[in-house]
């Protein structure tokens, strides 16, 4: 029996055709998934033989789809090589400490993966706007975090970072979407409402983070994320692609989808195209 014979035996049934066809698109797009999740074991098992660390940075608006993109990365992994990493608010202990000290305590071990679900750029834009930081705090991070990083490469680690851009409309979409869902209703917060108030600050921090951290050593990979699924598949994609691991599958397309993956230069000049034709740039 074909798909489209499925949906007949409903009667005529407009609104439960539409709901089972949207359930089954949903399987179909997460079973396209598992060959790539196939070839993140495989990564996985060699960074264990080779006793190599990555880390994975996970950037982003809130609702950009981060956590998702987490899940779909994670889902068959051994449990026992890697870590997702979301820290709350810093102790007042921690406050008083150097501010990539927190970060560094969660580093991976040689053959473990961790990502970080939000990093250390929470000072590159959601302190900023929300002055959870000073100005001198801010730009002494600035200032510091492209050599801070560069000492993580030569000392060994793969260091990936992932962007996921949202637009405005999507992202207002998503909040309303949790507000009205009992599921995630729990996601919604003030700072939510305010996110979208203050769009435009954080497209200015935006800009300016991945002009002073996007550097050879430690590039930015940016993915626009208003398709869920594109966006998860790229970003696995941009993982398996950072690493020589062995054994790959030839028969896998791991090119990325330029339509929606920009290196950090390139989404450097494209919002400075845009910002400067919305008479907004202050570069």
């Amino acid at each position: 029996m074909t798909f489209e014979d499925f949906l007949e035996k409903f009667n005529g049934s407009e609104a439960l055709q539409k709901k089972v066809y949207k359930k089954y698109s949903y399987y179909l797009r997460e079973n396209s998934l598992k060959p790539y999740q196939v070839e993140l074991l495989k990564l996985q098992k060699y960074l264990e033989d080779k006793d190599q660390k990555m880390i994975v940075l996970v950037e982003g608006r809130d609702a950009s789809g981060k956590g998702g993109a987490i899940r779909r990365i994670t889902r068959y992994m051994n449990e026992k090589h890697y870590r997702t990493v979301a820290l709350g608010k810093p102790s007042d202990v921690q406050r008083s400490q150097w501010y990539f000290q927190r970060y560094v305590e969660q580093f991976p071990r040689g053959g473990e993966i961790v990502l970080f679900d939000r990093s250390w750029y929470n000072r590159a834009m959601v302190e900023p706007v929300f002055n959870f930081c000073t100005k001198e705090q801010y730009e002494i991070f600035m200032k510091s975090v492209p050599s801070f990083e560069e000492d993580l490469v030569n000392h060994g680690f793969y260091l990936i970072k992932i962007y996921f851009s949202v637009t405005k409309e999507e992202q207002h979409a998503r909040f309303i979407e949790r507000e009205i869902n009992p599921l995630k209703q729990w996601k919604l917060s003030e700072i939510d409402v305010q996110m979208q108030e203050r769009w435009d600050e954080f497209t200015q921090m935006k800009y300016r983070m991945l002009k002073q951290t996007h550097t050879e050593v430690s590039p930015w990979t940016v993915i626009r994320s208003n398709n869920k699924f594109k966006a998860r598949l790229n970003a696995i994609k941009t993982i398996l692609n950072a690493v020589p691991y062995e054994n790959r599958n030839r028969d896998l397309d791991f090119s990325v989808d330029e339509q929606i993956v920009h290196s950090g230069y390139k989404e450097i000049e494209i919002m400075e195209t845009d910002l400067k034709s919305k008479g907004k740039f202050i570069g």
